[in-house]
């Protein structure tokens, strides 16, 4: 009645909030997010996010993992697909393949799957190779 706008136009500057599934927690079913998710109980299911995802020490997920960023410190059974760092903390166990544009993988952490490296959405796609001394020695002498 006093403002022009409408109601989804006043909403679209409203910063997302994060979620939390607390620990003694189970839900089933995928899970949609525009904030940060932080999973201490159970999910059954997919998620789906546009920010950061947190999976705690207690923190089970039987499903597939789509967002932004990734801590990882719990369970997860299913692919991991991050657009910028994914990091697998000492204690995870990650069963599924994982696709990132970059990894960090703690010494106690465990992951059973195949790892693609994709390019970071923020670099300008330019690959820099880095050569072994010893490995081109062993090249120009297998040439000759």
């Amino acid at each position: 009645m006093f403002n022009a706008k409408s109601k989804s136009e006043n909403n679209e500057n409203v910063p997302a909030s994060a979620s939390m599934i607390g620990a003694g927690t189970s839900l089933k079913g995928d899970f949609t997010s525009n904030g940060d998710l932080r999973i201490d109980g159970v999910l059954i299911g997919n998620i789906i996010g546009s920010a950061k995802v947190i999976i705690g020490a207690n923190g089970t997920v039987q499903g597939d993992i789509s967002c932004q960023q990734a801590d990882i410190m719990g369970n997860v059974s299913g692919s991991i697909k991050v657009k910028e760092l994914l990091q697998l903390k000492n204690g995870s166990i990650v069963n599924g393949n994982i696709s990132a544009a970059k990894l960090q993988v703690e010494p106690a952490a465990t992951f059973n799957g195949q790892c693609h490296m994709q390019v970071s959405p923020n670099s300008n796609g330019n690959v820099i190779s880095m050569k072994d001394p010893e490995e081109s020695e062993y090249a120009e002498a297998a040439a000759r």
